[in-house]
Parts: C-alpha cells; sequence; structure tokens
C-alpha cells in the first residue's frame, strides 16, 4: 500500500488554449523536446499496455539521459494520459504518473501531472528524487501552458 506522502503533484496550470489543442501536444511524442524540459523525448505507439521510453535528464551527471521504460495504462483523450513503471527481477522501483486535463470552457483548460512512488523503494525514492521531481513537473507544466498558449495564438492569428 502507498503512503500520500509519497505522491509527487505539479503546479495546476490554466492554459488559454483548448483542451482537445493540449492533448495534440501530449501525444505528439516526438515533439516533447520544444516544451518539455524534463522529459526530453519519448518513443512508444501510444497503446495501453505498450512500453512507453521515457529519456530524462540525468540528475547525477549533466549533459547525460536516463531510458526508463514504462508501460501506458490509461489513454482518455482531452482527459487522462498515465504510464507506470513496474517492478522487474533487476529493480524493484515502481510508479505511475498521470497527467490531467480539466476542460474550463471552449478555449482554457487546466493541466498538472502527479507522480506516486510504489513499492518497496518507495519510501527512500521520495525522500532521495522528490523534490527534484517536482520541479521538474513545475517546469513541465508550465512548459506546456507556455507551447500550447503559443500555438493557439499562432492558430488563431492563421485562420483571420
Amino acid at each position: 500500500m502507498s503512503k500520500a506522502e509519497n505522491i509527487v503533484t505539479s503546479v495546476a496550470v490554466e492554459i488559454e488554449a483548448p483542451a482537445e489543442l493540449v492533448w495534440q501536444i501530449l501525444v505528439d511524442l516526438p515533439k516533447y523536446d520544444r516544451w518539455n524540459p524534463f522529459t526530453v523525448a519519448v518513443e512508444s505507439s501510444l497503446e495501453i499496455g505498450a512500453p512507453v521510453h521515457l529519456y530524462i535528464p540525468d540528475p547525477a551527471k549533466p549533459g547525460a539521459r536516463i531510458c526508463v521504460v514504462e508501460h501506458l495504462v490509461a489513454y482518455e483523450p482531452n482527459q487522462l494520459l498515465s504510464w507506470e513503471q513496474r517492478p522487474t527481477a533487476d529493480s524493484k522501483d515502481a510508479a505511475r504518473r498521470d497527467q490531467y486535463i480539466q476542460s474550463l470552457g471552449p478555449e482554457r483548460c487546466r493541466y498538472y501531472t502527479t507522480d506516486i512512488f510504489l513499492g518497496i523503494n518507495a519510501d527512500s525514492i521520495m525522500q532521495t528524487f522528490g523534490p527534484w521531481v517536482k520541479q521538474s513537473f513545475d517546469a513541465v507544466a508550465n512548459g506546456l501552458k507556455q507551447h500550447a498558449e503559443a500555438l493557439h495564438v499562432a492558430s488563431k492569428a492563421a485562420n483571420r
């Protein structure tokens, strides 16, 4: 059973763009490097159960990246995108990341993300990496907001 203190939650940002546009950004995996400072590359078919290869900066080695393989567990267009790391014979670490989009009307939405650390190492992972993940998730939320709003403004200008 996981403890509530092993959950990292980003800031919730209100985005001046439709939820559909924010969703399109989240599932456009080849373009993550344009807006996401934490997960700089992602590879997946985005089918439920499929592997999700996440490339994140290595906090211990500036300039290097770590590849974490998780599995897609939720795909609810315009609302929720989730993947989880499952324990293996080599690593007992486990976690689940949920990215939430809440529509606030036709031109606005709210976004935030959570990560819950699970398994036998959850407490130590939270102590060691929790603050870094929180800072990184806040940067992701703000990067997504800036990117989505810029795309939305450009789209509106192009349609005038």
